[in-house]
């Protein structure tokens, strides 16, 4: 990867709607060469995915919940299980898995707290491998952004 392909991702990254037209004009390249770049990059899995980004507030999901999630054994089947469940869960946004006093960090978003409550009898407090969890409830969307570049 050069400049060039720097520059171009930077671009669609911040609107993948943009023609490769448009494109060109912002970093100096043919359309064609700018196609050809955007096809390599997505074969290559530098663009995992294209898509669009949605306001939770106007779709009736009004809270965002940072939970932190310690697990009560930590083996592969454990931990490939919690993973499989939480790629499963439609308000789990987001999922980490990490090092220090949690093992998994989630993002939520939810129309209302009564949402949560059922999320954590199904997936908390019904699953035996939970020793705890810690809830933190966002008051501001300060900055969402999955930009790399």
């Amino acid at each position: 990867m050069d400049q060039k392909d720097h520059q171009i991702l930077a671009l669609v990254q911040s609107n993948a709607r943009l023609t490769a037209e448009a494109i060109s004009a912002d970093v100096g390249l043919s359309p064609a060469a700018v196609q050809k770049r955007l096809k390599k990059l997505r074969e290559t899995g530098v663009i995992e995915k294209e898509i669009a980004v949605l306001s939770p507030t106007k779709l009736g999901r009004e809270m965002t919940i940072i939970v932190e999630v310690i697990l009560e054994r930590e083996n592969l089947a454990a931990l490939d299980a919690f993973k499989r469940r939480m790629r499963g869960a439609p308000c789990v946004q987001q999922c980490y898995y990490t090092t220090g006093e949690a093992d998994f960090i989630l993002v939520l978003v939810v129309e209302n707290i009564q949402e949560y409550e059922r999320f954590t009898q199904t997936y908390f407090f019904e699953e035996s491998n939970i020793s705890r969890f810690k809830t933190s409830i966002a008051m501001d969307r300060v900055k969402v952004s999955l930009d790399v570049i």
